[in-house]
């Protein structure tokens, strides 16, 4: 069988192990069965900081205009970071950094494995995540109110009128705080999650808190409401699916008692804090997709959701054993092959796309995994080592289990 004609994506280079395994991912499982255009853009934090780092918006407007990115897991630098790689200065996160210039919304989706044990056991379908990562807290001004005093809340417009709010009278000190967000971006969250929740074909939930911010995050409720009306009713009631708003107190009692099968749009620190709940509800992080979805649907990035796994490739520049999990990253590529195989038409490549996903999920149920899916299993102090595969043991049986799989 000839290889596969893929077109073309941006292959975003990461760090420490994730970037070990990532050539290793090419080199065994993609390489070998496609013919693809791959647009390399270092962005490991050595090339970063040589670029000051250009390299990061080089290679998201590259995604922007191929429309597919898949992305190793990059550092983040911390004030160690720095000192380590005699940084020039502390790099803002190249997450970030792409998010901003593409747009759009992270949504982040368990891979689930029958048998790798959830915490919440009736979840036998994804609930997928999806953070508005922008504003709110996350750009709010704060501060320490040092005494008695009164607390104004005060717009200016463009043409002078002003608006102004009398937040609070302190009898003695306290804290504040003011935060924002804009109609530009709730737009740009609505679009994206009705677009990503439509494509999946699962039901899509918004949750706030409007009964208490009645303006704030009754914004969100009307803005999304709205769009859903006008854009995409019709085409939700033909899937058999639907939109609905609930708070947020009573969505996350849904979703613990739910089996799941549904897309959860999310504020912003509402995301940050569910994303890692439902992540450790599934069982592990090493089983976690993430795909940044532009807000017109036609540009994604895909990515593991993550870190760098630095223990590990600490002990591999030792000489020592690793059992490092590739899945998330494999999942990287699958996902960003099967969104260039929507765009172009291209059903060999989506078929590709989805053997792969189902070989790591065969080879996984299989009892084929890494050291920390066995610990899922067994528990910490039960697992030996006969239970779990090294790094490149386990690609290796990944490998060998596509080749068949793929020749059939």
């Amino acid at each position: 069988m000839g290889k596969v004609k893929a077109g073309t994506v941006v292959d975003i280079l990461g760090d420490e192990m994730t970037r070990i395994i990532w050539d290793a991912i090419k080199e065994k499982l993609i390489l070998p069965y496609l013919d693809i255009d791959l647009k390399v853009y270092d962005l490991g934090i050595e090339y970063r900081d040589k670029t000051s780092d250009q390299v990061t918006i080089d290679c998201a407007e590259a995604v922007k205009k191929y429309n597919v990115g898949i992305k190793c897991a990059t550092i983040t630098p911390d004030e160690k970071r720095v000192e380590e790689f005699n940084l020039k200065q502390m790099w803002k996160s190249p997450n970030g950094t792409i998010r901003n210039i593409l747009g759009g919304t992270v949504f982040r989706e368990a891979i689930i494995c029958k048998n790798i044990p959830r915490l919440v056991t009736g979840w036998e379908k994804p609930i997928i995540i999806g953070r508005h990562a922008h504003a709110d807290q996350y750009k709010a001004t704060d501060f320490v109110v040092p005494g008695a005093g009164k607390l104004e809340l005060i717009f200016e417009g463009v043409d002078g009128k002003k608006i102004t709010h009398v937040v609070h009278q302190y009898k003695g000190p306290g804290v504040a705080m003011g935060m924002f967000n804009t109609d530009e971006s709730i737009i740009a969250f609505a679009h994206s999650s009705f677009k990503y929740a439509l494509d999946r074909g699962y039901p899509l939930y918004l949750s706030t808190k409007n009964t208490i911010l009645k303006k704030y995050d009754g914004r969100f409720k009307d803005i999304f409401q709205d769009i859903y009306e006008r854009e995409y009713k019709p085409q939700y009631e033909a899937k058999g699916i639907w939109y609905e708003h609930r708070l947020i107190d009573d969505m996350v009692a849904y979703a613990m008692k739910s089996e799941g099968g549904f897309v959860w749009a999310c504020k912003n620190y509402d995301g940050d804090v569910q994303s890692d709940s439902v992540a450790q509800g599934y069982g592990s992080l090493g089983l976690m997709t993430s795909v940044l979805i532009s807000p017109d649907g036609k540009t994604v990035e895909a990515e593991a959701a993550h870190g760098t796994v630095t223990r590990h490739y600490r002990m591999y520049q030792q000489g020592k054993e690793t059992s490092t999990n590739p899945i998330a990253s494999i999942f990287a590529w699958t996902r960003g092959l099967l969104h260039r195989a929507k765009l172009d038409d291209n059903a060999d490549l989506t078929k590709f796309a989805n053997t792969l996903e189902e070989v790591c999920i065969e080879t996984i149920e299989s009892g084929f995994m890494t050291k920390d899916l066995a610990i899922c299993i067994k528990g910490m102090s039960k697992v030996q080592r006969s239970d779990y595969l090294e790094t490149f043991e386990f690609i290796d049986k990944l490998a060998d289990n596509l080749k068949k799989k793929w020749s059939c």
